[in-house]
């Protein structure tokens, strides 16, 4: 998670990467402990072990290949700091996925969305490259295609244990802390109001043309995971656009693409459609990096590849931001 154009800027990244790893590890922590979670102790903690470890040797790798200090060298809060990231990629893994007693495929997850960002990176302006796909979602979506028998983490299990005021304490506790955060640290509010609007506009076109009840088709909405995806998945500020238009459209375009996954049958619509319009959008970057690049001089296109258009190679561990 990082911040961009028009985010409030750089120095708000650190600040928004720490209270978004607090409020996931207390999510994790009050779950496991009151409210009902039904994984056990065993997943965060080897979602963790895979996510850090992933992290810390790509980085390794990367100063080592680039003949710089690791990020992660320092005073004692650097190597906090540095897999804030991918502590929150592991948890959210952890938190949405249910696999049983099979670990393995958890610490898989954790390990492809940590090494997505490496993998797969796509010009960003100026000279920069980035990654493109959300972490957390990729690593999820991409672990309930390759192993069906994997599932997401029963809905209930956020207020099992509550009830009364509990039982909206909780949400109210999510949306306006996400809020929150939207507002003062990433500027993703459009991108929310775009998919809430989308969300609502595609469920009444399904109700009408496949006459599915209005009712079970918003009916999502009232669901923590649906609350958490809204407000800590979708507005990551790395993988999605800074302009209030842009996010409008990134949005709306989420929304569309859940509506035909859903209309089409496909299970686990928010991930998929998140995971296709991050994809659609890098390979737009690239396409468009690629039609404003310089032509290379003559005799000197085998030699050189603009770094405006060039997605970083799986044999180069980092590209500096």
């Amino acid at each position: 998670m990082s911040l961009n154009g028009g985010s409030p800027g750089p120095a708000a990244r650190l600040p928004a990467l720490r209270r978004f790893a607090v409020a996931i590890t207390l999510l994790n922590v009050l779950g496991h402990f009151g409210l009902g979670f039904e994984q056990s102790w065993a997943q965060p903690l080897v979602a963790l072990a895979a996510a850090y470890g992933v992290e810390l040797i790509l980085e390794t790798v990367s100063a080592w290949s680039e003949r710089r200090p690791a990020h992660y060298r320092g005073d004692g809060f650097a190597l906090v700091d540095f897999l804030l990231p991918s502590h929150i990629t592991a948890l959210a893994v952890a938190m949405l996925l249910y696999a049983n007693d099979r670990l393995g495929v958890i610490a898989f997850a954790a390990a492809l969305g940590v090494a997505s960002k490496t993998l797969i990176r796509v010009p960003a302006g100026g000279g920069r490259i980035r990654h493109c796909l959300n972490p957390s979602n990729t690593g999820i979506a991409f672990t309930l295609l390759l192993f069906p028998w994997v599932g997401i983490a029963p809905p209930y299990q956020f207020t099992e244990n509550l009830s009364g005021v509990g039982d909206w304490l909780l949400p109210g506790i999510i949306i306006v802390s996400g809020t929150f955060l939207n507002t003062r640290f990433t500027g993703r509010v459009p991108l929310i109001l775009a998919w809430l609007g989308g969300f609502v506009l595609q469920a009444g076109v399904r109700s009408l043309i496949q006459g599915t009840p209005i009712v079970a088709a918003v009916l999502p909405v009232t669901g923590m995971a649906f609350l958490l995806f809204t407000f800590y998945m979708i507005t990551d500020p790395a993988t999605s656009p800074s302009t209030p238009l842009r996010q409008v459209a990134f949005g709306g375009s989420v929304a569309a693409a859940y509506g035909v996954l859903t209309a089409s049958h496909v299970v686990f619509g928010l991930f998929f459609s998140l995971l296709i319009v991050c994809s659609i959008r890098g390979l737009g970057l690239v396409a468009l990096a690629a039609i404003r690049s310089p032509a290379p001089a003559p005799g000197r296109a085998e030699r050189s590849l603009s770094p405006r258009v060039a997605i970083t190679p799986a044999s180069v561990l980092k590209v500096a931001e």
